[in-house]
């Protein structure tokens, strides 16, 4: 994680409580991205006074964000102070993935380090989404458990879907390849745990910003699973748009006349480049072990695989084209089941946007998440909520 140089943003007014809240953050993004760290070392850093920051840091240890290792490593000129650290035990991030072919949980605690996780393998295309969440409500309930033995609590749930969704809402508005349409998640997930929904390319594009190797801070961020999402990163924020569904590029235009698609239109990316737009091509049945066929067999040199990986290469190329010119991003970051075929998906796009784009060379690197991603960017987004305001929790203590 990195550290604001002047602190996280904050639309916190210039008030006492506003103020009190902004430096609770700036302490705990301190702690977590450079410590262990003793008082004295975190005051210099952020500019507070040291005894500002002894109260700061003794209100987040009445909250169990914070702990004391002991005395700091020898070698300091002066007496050594207290190392502090971001806490093993009390608040942790509680992610989710509802996707169409599996169900995860992933529990992280305040340090970012992974504490626990639970997957279901099965179709839930078609399912309705009181059956799916009563699933995902299993899994919830088995992580939690073992976070309770951990000595964690989680500080709210964010859970990835595979469709729109309804911006500051937990309302999945469309999810053609779920067949859900405007279902509102609260009612049927944990009441008691603050809930965020967000599409999984957004959770995909945070995992790969706050936990990738060298992320640059304007990338669009490209998943599959079934379908096809991108997620927008600029200035090392999501473009979300107005209504929270920026992103949409499976159903970006790539042959106007060509097939249709669920979503109403025709000729979408999907229908070339999306998971079992390549599995018809090839003859393999959807499902969940799909994908590790379909690798297997470009692996081994299979021409008519490998042919039709390299077609929805081209179609990725045509339709990222326009996203380029229009957003000119440091990098293109291929995840999910794309980040699998990379070797033989990123050679056709590559060469389809050098024909295309005369701005010079576009980097296309491949996520090391995976199909990981989407859920550790939901479990980690609410770390992050936590270090970016602490106050809810400091409340409670």
């Amino acid at each position: 994680m990195t550290v604001p140089p002047h602190g996280t943003r904050s639309s916190a007014p210039d008030t006492q409580q506003g103020i009190r809240r902004r430096n609770l953050s700036r302490v705990m993004h301190t702690v977590a991205a450079e410590g262990p760290r003793s008082r004295a070392a975190v005051a210099s850093r952020i500019g507070l006074t040291r005894a500002a920051v002894s109260t700061l840091v003794d209100e987040l240890i009445r909250a169990g964000l914070i702990e004391e290792l002991g005395p700091e490593r020898p070698g300091r000129v002066g007496r050594p102070g207290s190392a502090l650290a971001v806490s093993a035990h009390g608040p942790a991030g509680l992610g989710a993935e509802i996707g169409v072919d599996h169900l995860a949980v992933h529990l992280v605690d305040l340090r970012g380090v992974d504490r626990a996780r639970a997957e279901h393998k099965g179709s839930n295309r078609g399912r309705h989404p009181e059956r799916v969440l009563a699933d995902l409500n299993r899994l919830i309930g088995e992580v939690m458990a073992k976070a309770r033995g951990l000595g964690l609590r989680p500080a709210g749930l964010a859970v990835a879907v595979p469709g729109l969704v309804a911006r500051d809402t937990t309302t999945v508005v469309h999810a053609p390849n779920l067949d859900w349409q405007g279902h509102d998640l609260r009612p049927f997930l944990p009441g008691d745990l603050r809930l965020t929904v967000d599409n999984e390319a957004n959770f995909g594009a945070l995992a790969e910003l706050w936990l990738g190797t060298d992320t640059p801070a304007d990338f669009i961020h490209v998943s599959a699973e079934i379908g096809i999402g991108a997620a927008i990163v600029v200035d090392g924020h999501l473009l979300r748009g107005t209504r929270g569904f920026a992103g949409e590029l499976g159903h970006v235009p790539v042959h106007p006349d060509g097939p249709a698609c669920p979503c109403g239109g025709r000729g979408c990316l999907e229908q070339y480049a999306g998971e079992e737009a390549v599995l018809r091509a090839v003859g393999i049945a959807s499902g969940p072990n799909a994908v590790p066929a379909l690798t297997r067999r470009a692996a081994s040199g299979e021409l008519r695989t490998r042919a039709a990986l390299r077609d929805a290469g081209t179609a990725l190329g045509i339709a990222l084209t326009g996203a380029v010119h229009l957003l000119d991003p440091q990098a293109i970051v291929l995840g999910g089941a794309l980040s699998e075929l990379a070797p033989w998906l990123v050679p056709a796009l590559e060469a389809e946007l050098g024909r295309r784009i005369t701005s010079g060379e576009r980097v296309v690197t491949v996520s090391a998440l995976g199909s990981r991603g989407p859920v550790l960017g939901a479990a980690h987004s609410v770390v992050r909520a936590v270090l970016d305001d602490p106050t809810g929790l400091t409340l409670r203590s």
